[in-house]
């Protein structure tokens, strides 16, 4: 299993190109790019909620006047103030609250009749027109009581609902903000012997950057010199501070620990992983998933039902022998009342909450739909190396089989071929020859044969190094392996030089720690997990009985992965792959839910749905979980929004009457307090703690 961590960069999605060339210090940046909220008139979310609190400020002001101006709220209050011309008083300060309070909403109206989708500022604006043009009507001598004194209160209502809701949905995308603001925006540069700071905007790509103790790594790069503890526990959520060396790697946005580091930079602004990270964040923000697109019909449909409702309301009251007023005034109120801002923020919130959480925790989300399919899950593959396994193979022995052929001299033809390969073995058998201190000699017309091995020249011998796969192809007998080695657990490697068997070398891979303990909570929630291995038959049946998996599917060569989960899928199941290399992408595209094991910058598992940042097996788990509390938590807010309105719109359009009559005002209240409710409810969104899970900082 060979992985290539130079997936490039450049083939983004479609949809991520524009997120892409964001700069990395600008803030602004994520509010103009981030949330179109759901009445798309959302592209500057700062300004513009800055603007609805002034606007609410000022219409508030104006709506003193015309509650004492208004003759019912005299009666009600016990006192009389009356004179000459005291309606037109009334009239031209309820046109002023009607249009400067009422603007926002009465644009967005054209914004969405102009794109032909009726929405949320369809509803509001149709509810202060009926009841701004049926009071002006009133003034001007129409039978019956004029509306002003509830359309600013309305008013007043709707500009600080709308307040409300805008705030809390920048609170998610200023999570990212905060995710931004790990740079740090001086850097020290050492150019020629001499350190200078110059801006982080500035920071090229080989740049050599000076760290001090305490402070943020400017950019991903690699350490040249000196060593320390560094905490990366914001972008991995790996709580525990990774000792680095010369020649580790360091991601922007951790925080250096006690020692001074040198650090090369290999990606700098756009390039960095945290930058990555920012926009697959905001992509998935911006996605729209199913349960969104359900609120949005939601919303269309309410619009109807409202006009609907409201026309049917007066037809119903004015031809049933009430006075024209008494059912206008009730056509005004159902059509006020059922504007449900909850629905609005109902579902973007939820998605926004849950986005930014999960990056927090190493969990990167790049599909939403997949994301909340995950509550559904019946299987889980797991590509066994480097996702249950540690994916660092170590040299167990080295066994020469000809004798011309010493152990070190063996592992001197290996390393030569190997050095070119990024693959596991190929690091095991580098890390030991290092370790003998052996020198690495050159190879040429290097190969990688997928699933069998590598071959290439040295020193003018063709030198194979191949697993027993090589041998069925090739239709010879696979070579005796002596007794000593355990082949339920090592993995062995063939050398060949110049055809002719010369030694044996085994590896061995550890199970990672956690990864016994997550396919016992897999089982707990219904899931059946199986292991999927290029391995022999023996060391997939060792590693599965040991972590007790449900079953195991054993030399799978790379182009047969994707096949295997087509079977499954076939049988109804509903499939999660997890895996870590290019040549698990076509699996990883055909699985319901595709998660890619990513360390560091190797985001890129362009086709996985979702990134577990620490390779953690237990945050599938966490995924999962946290998929169904986030799946949980939208039902919930869309059954309040709606339920809401099952109440309201009949109450408004009198069926209680006389008992009961929902005034417009008491409409907008109620509607405001479901739309914190909801607000509320997304807020309590967790990441349910896992015990011994990887993130144990929180």
């Amino acid at each position: 299993m060979e992985h290539h961590h130079h997936h490039s960069h450049t083939d983004k999605k479609p949809g991520e190109a524009h997120l892409m060339n964001m700069p990395a210090n600008s803030h602004q940046a994520v509010h103009d790019g981030g949330h179109a909220d759901h009445d798309g008139h959302d592209k500057h979310a700062g300004h513009h909620t800055a603007d609805f609190l002034k606007r609410f400020w000022i219409c508030l002001l104006m709506t003193v006047p015309i509650l004492v101006l208004s003759h019912m709220i005299q009666e009600w209050a016990g006192f009389h103030l009356r004179f000459v011309g005291d309606r037109y008083v009334l009239l031209a300060l309820s046109s002023m609250v009607y249009f400067y309070g009422g603007w926002p909403f009465l644009s967005g109206l054209v914004g969405e009749l102009k794109s032909r989708r009726a929405g949320m500022m369809t509803l509001v604006a149709v509810a202060i027109t009926t009841a701004y043009v049926y009071s002006v009507a009133v003034v001007l001598g129409l039978e019956g009581m004029d509306f002003f004194w509830e359309l600013a209160t309305l008013i007043d209502i709707m500009l600080i609902g709308h307040w409300l809701e805008m705030k809390s949905q920048m609170a998610a995308s200023q999570a990212l903000e905060s995710l931004v603001a790990l740079l740090p925006s001086v850097v020290h540069v050492e150019k020629d012997g001499q350190v200078s700071d110059i801006a982080l905007k500035d920071l090229r790509k080989d740049d050599i950057l000076f760290i001090k103790p305490g402070e943020k790594v400017a950019a991903d790069g690699l350490i040249i010199d000196g060593g320390s503890y560094v905490n990366e526990s914001m972008l991995t959520g790996e709580s525990v501070p990774v000792q680095k060396q010369k020649d580790d790697k360091v991601i922007g946005g951790a925080i250096n620990g006690d020692g001074v580091l040198k650090v090369r930079v290999t990606g700098a602004g756009d390039e960095s992983y945290l930058n990555k990270v920012i926009n697959m964040v905001k992509t998935a923000q911006s996605a729209k998933s199913n349960t969104q697109n359900l609120a949005d019909k939601v919303a269309g449909w309410l619009t109807l039902v409202s006009i609907t409702v409201g026309v049917v309301t007066f037809i119903v009251w004015y031809t049933g022998g009430q006075s024209l007023a008494f059912a206008l005034e009730r056509m005004v109120t159902v059509m006020v009342t059922s504007c449900p801002h909850a629905l609005g923020v109902a579902i973007p919130l939820v998605i926004a909450i849950s986005t930014t959480l999960s990056a927090t925790h190493g969990l990167l989300i790049r599909n939403r739909t997949a994301f909340e399919n995950a509550r559904k899950l019946t299987t889980i593959i797991f590509d066994k190396t480097g996702t249950l396994t540690k994916g660092s193979h170590e040299i167990q022995k080295i066994i020469p089989v000809d004798h011309e052929f010493s152990s070190d001299q063996i592992l001197q033809y290996v390393a030569a071929v190997q050095q070119n390969s990024e693959h596991h073995i190929a690091h095991g058998v580098i890390r030991e020859l290092k370790q003998r201190g052996l020198e690495l000699w050159k190879s040429t017309d290097f190969t990688y044969m997928q699933g069998v091995g590598v071959t290439g020249l040295v020193n003018g011998k063709k030198v194979l190094a191949v697993g027993p796969n090589y041998f069925s192809q090739e239709n010879k007998p696979v070579p005796s392996i002596p007794k000593e080695v355990d082949q339920a657990t090592d993995t062995v490697n063939f050398v060949l030089v110049d055809d002719k068997l010369v030694g044996i070398i085994t590896l061995a891979d550890s199970i990672r720690e956690s990864a016994a303990q997550a396919i016992l909570e897999l089982k707990r929630l219904n899931i059946r997990s199986f292991l999927l291995t290029g391995d022999n038959e023996k060391i997939a049946e060792a590693v599965s009985q040991k972590l007790n998996m449900d079953g195991y599917l054993a030399n799978v060569l790379p182009h047969q992965k994707q096949d295997k989960i087509r079977e499954f899928q076939r049988k109804g199941e509903i499939v999660a792959m997890t895996g870590d290399g290019v040549n698990d992408a076509p699996a990883l595209a055909q699985a319901d839910v595709g998660i890619a094991v990513g360390s560091g910058t190797d985001v890129a598992a362009e086709t996985a749905d979702i990134i577990l940042v620490n390779s953690d097996p237990m945050d599938v788990v966490q995924m999962i979980t946290f998929g169904r509390a986030t799946y949980r938590k939208m039902v919930q807010n869309l059954a309040w929004a709606i339920g809401y309105n099952v109440v309201a719109i009949p109450l408004a359009a009198g069926l209680l009457y006389p008992s009961f009559m929902l005034s417009p005002a008491m409409g907008a209240v109620l509607m405001s307090a479901s739309t914190i409710v909801v607000a509320i409810n997304a807020k309590l969104l967790r990441v349910n703690q896992i015990p011994g899970g990887s993130d144990r900082h929180t």
